[in-house]
């Protein structure tokens, strides 16, 4: 695979932070057990720094659900689509996210809102229906919810340094992407193929493998096993979101029960068109064959975004 552009560099406020973060991780012990505690801190920073648009809009669907008024003159949905549209311009204002990646967001809102004005429209889960921030049946907040994958997604390509060794041909991966989609909407009428094309994704993506920088090492992972990991933990997501009654299966209606782990089928096709979206602006990019080791911490901002990547895999 030739070299190909890579994503976008951390933002001003991220490489303010990386260097602090760095710093101080710095002194952390490097070997042994000690060491890969330093390595599992630094990913979890990292991973909730890639999820603060997805964690935000969760926390505030979880505190409308418990402290919000019923009879508040402002509806419950007005308010997390007001309060969704606040995040995402301090993201902006923040410098948090680049106006390059919104580009990406947008696109996941309206792909999610045309599926939402469809499966609500046919019954697969339903929202309250106050407020009148909606188009038909459907909140606008719950494009956001949508566009918090994307932002996750096109945070942690560049958060992690994302490399990819036997990465399929695009043109596959996007012709993949649409048999799902499409399939999410013809499985009502025509017989529901997600199987076959959970079997076809393992086909195109079963030999590719993820490589990511945490701290001080470089991992990797095989590719559908980044996939189905993220799909777990937006299943999890879902769990809290449908408690909070942000929007509620036909089984919830009456009390609610857990969503179903079959969910996780769904949620590892969406993946597949997830990934698809984000590679319009990060293109994947092969493992480096040679790289310097990394530098110091405390480097200048310049210096540490021009520096090349170390080598080995931890």
């Amino acid at each position: 695979m030739p070299p190909v552009p890579g994503p976008s560099a951390l933002t001003t406020a991220e490489r303010a932070l990386d260097v602090r973060l760095h710093a101080l991780l710095a002194r952390l012990p490097r070997h042994g057990p000690a060491g890969w505690l330093t390595e599992f801190l630094a990913f979890g920073l990292k991973q909730a720094w890639a999820c603060v648009f997805g964690g935000a809009m969760l926390a505030v669907i979880l505190a409308a659900r418990l402290w919000y008024p019923p009879d508040a003159a402002l509806a419950r949905n007005d308010l997390l689509t007001v309060a969704a549209v606040a995040i995402q311009v301090g993201m902006l204002a923040g410098r948090l996210e680049t106006l390059r990646e919104l580009r990406v967001v947008v696109l996941f809102h309206l792909v999610g809102t045309a599926m939402e004005l469809f499966k609500t429209y046919v019954g697969s889960w339903s929202y309250a229906p106050q407020g009148v921030l909606r188009l038909g049946a459907v909140p606008l907040f719950s494009g956001f919810m949508y566009a918090a994958v994307g932002s996750y997604l096109v945070r942690v390509n560049r958060l992690f340094d994302l490399r990819f060794t036997r990465y399929p041909r695009r043109w596959v991966t996007a012709v993949l992407a649409t048999a799902i989609y499409v399939n999410f909407f013809t499985n009502h009428y025509l017989p529901d193929v997600r199987w076959l094309l959970i079997a076809a994704v393992a086909a195109v993506f079963g030999r590719c493998v993820m490589h990511f920088r945490v701290f001080r090492h470089r991992l990797r992972m095989p590719l559908p096993v980044a996939f189905l990991l993220v799909a777990f933990f937006i299943w999890l997501a879902e769990n809290i979101a449908t408690w909070s009654q942000a929007w509620l299966y036909p089984g919830q209606v009456t009390g609610w029960d857990p969503v179903s782990p079959t969910k996780l089928a769904s949620w590892f096709l969406l993946m597949i068109i997830s990934v698809v979206l984000v590679t319009w602006i990060s293109p994947p990019r092969p493992p480096e064959t040679t790289m310097a080791p990394p530098p110091p911490a405390g480097a200048s901002p310049a210096s540490r975004s021009g520096a090349a990547r170390p080598t080995g895999d931890g």
